[in-house]
């Protein structure tokens, strides 16, 4: 008779309806690893469409996450921002694109990061799981997934030493990847946000803030991010780029629409405007970058202490519902919140 365990899970069973389910999983799966989750981060842009029911019906499979269940619009079990430890590690041969046994049994009892839904848990082919660099706090790590994303969009941009870059919305995406350009030399970096209660968390990565609003440097930058999630932050990404100048479009809408002025300086500055998006790698860094090389440099970026200050709140496993039907109708001052389980150190 198989033995199997029981695991706690979120899913979302209709939009804005979420529940905490129990269900059983197997005590031993071959060739995989079993993690007990430690943390998980609520990626808040792309999970709100998701807990609102705004994936349209033609995005259905592109917007699949690894080990997501159920479908769009529910019940759907959806996320991919976990953090935890392996706690049995496969002894059998490996998969046939799986890491040699004696690597996978080397993951026993380390701490990892996996793309994962919420769920304290689960079990994952040794491969999908990317152990956490030295110095790498636990709880910080819930941010690779956006560190990734944020990695994607600089590499999109191909900023410069010296370049006048502004990024338009201070989430957290925003905010890493206005930090990555601000770690180039020379670099003035802007993030611009209607909050003006970014300016402390702005400031304290060592960037410039703007309120949105401010109508002063209009057209001079050499490159901008749109990164807010608003449809009406790309016309004003649109207004700040200079002269055949970049803005690339990391806000991804949903079914939403976005209008946008094009009748007026977008062709006579003759702008670019640039599509970005983490499911692929650059095609100019794809000969030599894959997403998992990818996901150790995101890891390695997080140990900067800095980061820190972009988890802006934490709750417990069991609160979870009531935490996302919170932060996809009023997000309020949050950038990413934490959700701690009960093995949490």
């Amino acid at each position: 008779m198989t033995e199997h365990l029981a695991s706690r899970q979120f899913w979302i069973q209709a939009p804005g309806r979420g529940e905490i389910l129990e269900r059983e999983i197997p005590a031993s799966v071959e060739g995989a690893l079993r993690i007990r989750a430690l943390y998980s981060g609520i990626s808040r842009g792309t999970e709100s469409l998701v807990f609102r029911g705004e994936v349209p019906p033609s995005q259905f499979e592109t917007m699949r996450a690894p080990f997501q269940e159920g479908g769009f619009p529910g019940p759907v079990k959806y996320g991919y921002a976990s953090v935890g430890r392996v706690e049995a590690a496969p002894d059998g041969p490996p998969a046939s694109n799986g890491p040699p046994p004696h690597l996978a049994r080397a993951l026993q009892g380390q701490t990892v990061f996996c793309l994962h839904p919420h769920q304290d848990v689960y079990w994952v082919p040794p491969e999908a799981v990317t152990p956490l660099p030295a110095g790498l706090p636990p709880g910080r790590a819930i941010l690779a997934a956006n560190m990734e994303t944020a990695v994607n969009a600089v590499w999109d941009g191909g900023p410069a030493p010296g370049d006048r870059i502004v990024v338009v919305g201070g989430g957290v995406v925003g905010l890493l990847i206005a930090w990555l350009c601000g770690r180039l030399p020379g670099c003035e970096v802007v993030v611009e946000d209607v909050n003006p209660g970014r300016r402390s968390i702005v400031e304290s990565l060592g960037l410039s803030f703007a309120r949105s609003g401010d109508r002063s440097g209009e057209g001079g930058a050499d490159l901008v991010f749109h990164a807010s999630g608003h449809p009406e932050g790309l016309p004003r990404a649109l207004e700040l780029a200079g002269s055949e100048a970049t803005v690339v479009e990391v806000s991804w809408y949903g079914s939403r629409s976005v209008t946008l002025p094009l009748g007026e300086g977008f062709h006579s500055r003759r702008l670019t405007l640039k599509s970005s998006q983490v499911g692929r790698v650059p095609p100019h860094r794809a000969p030599r970058w894959d997403t998992a090389r990818r996901m150790r440099l995101a890891l390695e970026l997080l140990r900067a202490d800095p980061l820190e200050a972009l988890i802006s709140g934490e709750s417990g496993f069991h609160e979870l519902p009531d935490i996302m039907a919170r932060l996809s109708t009023a997000p309020g001052d949050t950038l990413c919140h934490r959700i701690r389980y009960a093995t949490a150190p």
